[in-house]
């Protein structure tokens, strides 16, 4: 997936150019109804072009990026493509991104001329999102199907070390993307380039441009005299091209981690700076610098280097009786997993000071399993945070310590030779991580920043279901029995806390005729996968033909993989293990008119398997069905054999057994 991850050094070709102007629309350009590209869009991007450069600015350099796209609205579905939203870096240094040049047009074709219709300026809405950023959105007027819109704008930013990243990619095609950066010689920068669409040219050329800067004149006394001085700066400047053509839309499907995380894109990680005369100073930092930074920082880590007296009396309490290190850590996890609430399950600062979440027993993901950090360590436990990024909210990248790029933090806690990962912000048990927290590399805050994985093909998931169909006064009676998954048994719980295990009950009316004795065993007992348990009636109502799919309410009826085509990997939540046995009694005065056939379908050979067996034996059916995957991601060139897989087992799952009564 990774195209690029260095400086690129490819040699300057011809460059093909997009001639787009704003406001030069014809009549011509509202001919084109849909686009061979897609047939299907709502909207199609003409041209987004886009450009980032370093100026001089008084007495530093500022970023200065400018973008024109443009837009055809090909029906009423396309309307969000009229809606844009800038997002704007505020600095602590008392200063923040400005927009500026701010043009925005619609053209509709009327009678065969173009109307344009300008955006007003008070159309532009201004909202703070936080201490960090503002948002500015704008809607374009007159927004019509077949109308074209396009705007462009300006964004001076005041810092070097924000390099704004391009989408190549989105939610609609794009018939031509550009994206032009310079770099001057005293800013090193990483690329960082995703996605699987190629590009149709990548150039680098290497210019001189000279660079102005004024300085205010202080007097002896530091004080301004209103004078400026002038001093001019010569540097080689790196100006990089990349250009894509005809890029489809990237829609997110069923087993995406985030959609981001495959969208063709190039970003910047700004790795050093080499004024003149001065030290080349190295902003990029190392695992253990970060380390550093995070343990000393006052809404992270710095609360684990004190004391925290504070907790002893309940650290005491907690492990009173304790007879090994293990106890006590299970007896800490579990009391803070039941008594703290979780308000926040995507933040990597602690917006409280440790002694108000530990009094408050409320928090954020971070500040909780603080908490539990901190209680470990005063118990004499050799315990650190772990951050780690989210399904959601995309990987993390294991060659570059970018600190962003992680939202969660989990504990790990060592026993003698085995390694415990918590998670006290969610009803799991011991050792068990939320399946969103399964999205790859992670880091241990520990001496050496040792580096770990959570992958999502580490986690086998295993869900057993058997059935018994017995002849009882003439009628069949069933006794159902299931132990879930672990993370469906999660779900199942969060459902019987909210809503009762009647309400759960209820879904089944529909598939059987009568449900007695229903029953959820361990729904306590978090540790392990619930049991759900009932007996069930299966009315024949005394048909000649009786057709029973031999898998009732667990046969899988749709192949969630409904693409003909998949241009990213498939990334389910982990393996998977499905089986499923049916003991049956044929019911009195009844013969088998018909059986499925038993078939056996591996996939790649060893990498999983799909089973199903039946026979019968005098009166007695047996059935068992097995759908194995013993890993959860699946490059895309893999797809259509994982599709046909889910295709056949639909099918297959589907056949009914048929039963004839006797004459």
């Amino acid at each position: 997936m990774i195209l690029a991850s260095c400086l690129l050094t490819v040699l300057g070709t011809a460059q093909e150019k997009n001639k787009i102007r704003f406001g030069k629309i014809s009549p011509e350009d509202f001919q084109k109804t849909s686009y061979d590209l897609d047939t299907g869009a709502h909207a199609v991007i003409l041209a987004d072009i886009g450009s980032s450069e370093f100026e001089a600015e008084k007495d530093h350099f500022r970023l200065v990026f400018k973008r024109h796209r443009r837009v055809k609205i090909l029906d009423k579905a396309g309307y969000d493509a009229a809606t844009e939203e800038l997002y704007l870096r505020k600095f602590s240094y008392n200063s923040e991104d400005k927009v500026s040049n701010l043009k925005a047009a619609t053209y509709n074709l009327e009678n065969g001329k173009v109307v344009e219709t300008a955006m007003d300026s008070k159309s532009v809405f201004t909202e703070k999102l936080d201490e960090d950023f503002i948002r500015k959105k704008f809607t374009l007027p007159a927004v019509k199907e077949g109308a074209i819109i396009e705007y462009s704008y300006t964004i001076y930013s005041p810092s070097t070390s924000y390099l704004r990243a391009w989408n190549f990619q989105g939610e609609y095609p794009c018939l031509w993307s550009e994206y032009t950066v310079g770099i001057p010689e005293f800013f090193d920068f990483i690329f960082i380039a995703q996605g699987y669409h190629p590009f149709e040219s990548k150039t680098r050329e290497d210019v001189r441009k000279t660079f102005a800067f004024r300085f205010d004149r202080e007097s002896s006394y530091g004080s301004k005299t209103g004078q400026t001085d002038s001093y001019s700066v010569g540097a080689n400047v790196s100006m990089y091209r990349w250009v894509a053509k005809n890029v489809p839309a990237l829609k997110e499907e069923n087993f995406t981690t985030s959609i981001s995380n495959h969208i063709s894109r190039i970003e910047f990680q700004l790795s050093a700076r080499k004024y003149p005369g001065q030290a080349v100073e190295e902003v990029m930092t190392t695992w253990p610098k970060l380390r550093e930074l995070l343990m000393k920082d006052e809404s992270y880590g710095i609360a684990l280097g004190k004391n925290n007296g504070f907790m002893g009396d309940e650290v005491t309490m907690v492990t009173a009786g304790a007879t090994s290190d293990e106890e006590k850590a299970r007896r800490i996890y579990y009391y803070v997993r039941n008594n703290y609430t979780c308000t926040d399950h995507s933040s990597l600062a602690m917006d409280k000071p440790l002694k108000t979440v530990f009094n408050s027993k409320s928090g954020n993901v971070s500040e909780i399993n603080m908490v539990l950090v901190a209680m470990l360590r005063k118990a004499g436990l050799n315990a650190y945070p772990v951050i780690l990024s989210t399904r959601s909210h995309g990987f993390a990248n294991p060659l570059y310590p970018m600190i962003n790029r992680f939202n969660y933090t989990i504990a790990e806690v060592s026993i003698g030779d085995k390694t415990h990962f918590l998670d006290a912000s969610y009803p799991l048990g011991f050792d068990k991580l939320h399946v969103s927290c399964y999205n790859g590399h992670a880091r241990i805050l520990d001496e050496e920043v040792t580096a770990v994985q959570f992958d999502a093909d580490s986690l086998l998931e295993q869900k057993l279901t058997s059935i018994i169909l017995r002849t009882e006064d003439g009628k069949l009676k069933g006794a159902f029995q299931q132990r879930p998954t672990y993370f469906e048994s999660y779900a199942l719980r969060s459902q019987v806390k909210e809503k009762g295990k009647e309400e759960y009950f209820k879904s089944l009316d529909k598939v059987f005729a009568k449900i007695s004795n229903p029953d959820i065993e361990d729904l306590d007992s978090l540790e392990t996968p619930v049991m759900v348990k009932y007996e069930f009636e299966y009315e024949t109502n005394d048909e000649d033909m009786i057709y029973l799919n031999p898998m009732f309410s667990e046969a899988t009826r749709n192949n969630p993989f409904k693409s003909l085509d998949r241009k990213y990997p498939v990334e389910m939540y982990s393996a998977m293990d499905e089986i499923y046995t049916l003991n049956m009694e044929l019911p009195a005065g009844y013969d088998v008119e018909e059986l499925p056939k038993s078939t056996l379908v591996k996939f790649n050979e060893d990498e999983g398997v799909f089973q199903y067996v039946i026979a019968r034996t005098g009166n007695i059916i047996q059935f068992r069905s097995r759908i194995k995957l013993n890993k959860a991601t699946f490059p895309p060139e893999e797809y259509a054999t994982l599709r046909d897989f889910f295709d056949m087992i639909v099918k297959k799952q589907g056949e009914q057994i048929v039963l004839k009564k006797k004459k």
